[in-house]
């Protein structure tokens, strides 16, 4: 009798465990500064179901993270703010099942006086600041729309870089200069600089954050979860919330 009772209580285990999904582990994820708070959420909300999960996240420019992939740096997800930077590790074979998270919107942002109301105001200006065109998608973005813009040469010797997103727009809060390229999601969350107009789209590319599964990450349940989680209703709402559109 005692070990029938042993062997019904085994197979009731073995019913829960397969009825429960167990998330245990870490999950690193490398992502586009500009999601920071964004993600932040997300992975609060996502560890609170999964307690047994911890999520590590690194926010960077998008060209220094997939720079840091690519040398072995530990990541399970790559968010970008560009396509290049995802096709550059699509093309070394380092990322799997890429999907569109969202996309976003850039404009200028600043606390200036002077009136600054599109792209040809900005030659009144003494210093910009944007990203390293080189590695900051953002940056990129602003380059391209002042070279559409014409302005190339006028703005030359005003620009400031700046290492990512986030620091353009730190730049812009502390009044170190006049104004910054920054995504409008960035824009909103300062206290001191506000939107002093939307970039014309017709001068750079949309803005999408491509996400993917790095190869790294295969057999890893708790991450294809996470993964998963990303692309459901709430995470809409979340991102909704600090500006980005989709």
């Amino acid at each position: 009798m005692k070990k029938v009772l042993t062997q019904a209580a085994s197979s009731f285990l073995v019913l829960l465990l397969l009825a429960t999904p167990v998330l245990a582990g870490e999950i690193t994820i490398s992502a586009a500064a500009s999601l920071k708070e964004a993600i932040n959420e997300l992975a609060d909300s996502f560890t609170r179901k999964h307690p047994d999960t911890r999520i590590v996240r690194n926010y960077g420019a998008s060209g220094t993270l997939a720079k840091q992939i690519e040398s072995g740096a530990p990541a399970d997800i790559f968010i970008s703010a560009n396509e290049q930077w995802m096709s550059y590790l699509q093309e070394r074979r380092l990322v799997s099942s890429v999907e569109i998270l969202a996309c976003n919107t850039l404009v200028f942002a600043g606390s200036t006086t002077k009136r600054v109301s599109g792209m040809h105001d900005l030659v009144a200006l003494d210093r910009i600041a944007l990203g390293s065109p080189k590695s900051v998608p953002a940056g990129e973005y602003a380059a391209e729309a002042i070279s559409k813009a014409g302005l190339t040469r006028q703005l030359g010797g005003k620009l400031v870089f700046a290492k990512d997103v986030r620091e353009s727009m730190m730049y812009a809060e502390r009044g170190e200069v006049e104004g910054a390229f920054v995504y409008r999601s960035d824009a909103l969350l300062g206290k001191r600089a506000r939107i002093l107009f939307t970039v014309p789209q017709k001068l750079y590319p949309r803005v999408t954050y491509p996400m993917a599964l790095t190869s790294s990450a295969a057999g890893k349940g708790e991450a294809a979860a996470f993964f998963h989680y990303l692309k459901q209703p709430e995470t809409v709402s979340v991102l909704k919330k600090y500006g980005f559109s989709f």
